[in-house]
């Protein structure tokens, strides 16, 4: 992943030798500490019971809007998106109180000593483990405007390689709370990832404003807490707004695009061509680098294809449909988890454009023009993260 992020380097010749080793470093302690230690083992079941728990509330506050909806079988709008609008509360909630600011600058504070990054990427991208590409850059809102240019790389791509919180109780939700564990280690490998690629497609030529660090003390604009958490729902609201209308039109176009790939293969004498053959077959090698079975490789490939091509909530619930029937082995299974966990897409580069450009107008060329490098940066992130979960599992 380092090679193919060095291969499209703005500057090949300036690697950044610290950054990448101690980013490594990073990505091997926090790996091994989660997947192979007995704390580790207690950080998954801690994590699973959360879900659950999260699960069970987000349950209660439906059946109340929903009633006897929610007893007729699973399904996305009653049993999905009431996730997202709950958590968007409780997110918002824990910001107020100033939790989330307090374990961002922790993390940050650990990658501006070690990878002797700015302290303005560097909480930016703790801040996208715990919240969205759109929220992230609010903890750094005064310092945007400045920042360099591989700085404002770090924070794109940062949010493209990682998912809000919101969402990956909702993940966690469709696919088993037993994978909570799972997506909460990929966050926490892909933001280190993140500004290690980063670093290395475009290294810093300037000198930061934050090299000596920067604060995370950003007020909450709630009045209260039942201001935040009401500000929080209707945020989440608007999220599962916008994911359920990309799923009803992307699952029709797929419909659609299946169809006539279908006609166009028995054309030519190619019978069962969809959408998602095409795209396993062109990301099956990518599969293979992260350790998933041979067998598999072509079926981990047409997630990998759906998730960049569209986006990851298409891929999960794809994953979902294939652990509850069995038909994707485990291995398969938790790889997949930790290589679709992150918002890299291009849906997510209108948001970052949106979003991002908001905050700092003058900024919309540079973060344009940057966007699909933040793409495919983001998305060796994930791979990467999957990279240390095949190595270790």
């Amino acid at each position: 992943m380092i090679a193919i992020a060095w291969a499209f380097s703005f500057h090949r010749r300036r690697m950044p030798w610290r950054t990448v080793g101690f980013g490594l470093a990073i990505q091997l302690v926090v790996a091994l500490a989660l997947l192979r230690t007995a704390a580790g083992r207690a950080f998954f079941e801690g994590a699973s019971a959360l879900a659950s728990g999260l699960t069970t509330y987000t349950g209660a506050g439906a059946r109340f809007v929903f009633g006897p909806l929610m007893d007729t079988g699973f399904s996305i709008v009653t049993h999905v998106l009431p996730v997202i609008v709950f958590m968007g509360a409780l997110f918002s909630v824990l910001f107020h109180l100033g939790v989330v600011q307090r374990v961002v600058a922790a993390l940050a504070w650990v990658m501006t000593r070690t990878m002797r990054t700015s302290g303005a990427e560097s909480l930016a991208a703790a801040a996208n483990i715990f919240v969205g590409m759109v929220e992230a850059p609010l903890l750094v809102r005064p310092y945007i405007e400045r920042m360099t240019r591989s700085e404002l790389f770090v924070v794109m791509t940062t949010g493209m390689a990682t998912v809000a919180g919101s969402v990956m109780v909702a993940y966690a939700g469709m696919l088993g709370a037993d994978y909570a564990g799972h997506l909460l280690t990929a966050s926490f490998l892909a933001a280190p990832g993140g500004v290690l690629l980063a670093k290395v497609m475009l290294p810093e030529t300037e000198t930061p404003a934050t090299a000596a660090g920067a604060g995370a003390d950003v007020p909450s604009p709630a009045a209260n807490v039942i201001d935040a958490a009401s500000a929080g729902a209707i945020a989440g609201l608007r999220l599962a707004g916008y994911v359920g209308a990309l799923l009803l039109a992307f699952v029709a176009l797929i419909a659609l695009a299946n169809d006539a790939l279908a006609g166009a293969g028995a054309w030519v004498g190619v019978e069962g061509l969809t959408f998602q053959r095409v795209l396993g077959v062109g990301f099956a090698p990518l599969a293979w680098l992260m350790g998933v079975p041979a067998a598999e490789v072509t079926k981990v490939g047409s997630l990998l294809g759906l998730k960049t091509v569209l986006n990851e909530f298409l891929a999960y619930q794809e994953l979902a449909r294939w652990v509850a029937d069995g038909s994707i082995s485990r291995r398969a299974a938790v790889l997949s988890s930790y290589a679709l966990c992150g918002f890299a897409n291009f849906g997510s580069l209108a948001i970052l454009l949106g979003g991002l450009g908001g905050l700092a107008p003058s900024r919309r060329g540079e973060i344009a023009a940057l966007g699909l490098r933040s793409i495919l940066t983001g998305t060796l992130a994930t791979l990467m993260a999957g990279c240390w979960a095949g190595l270790l599992l």
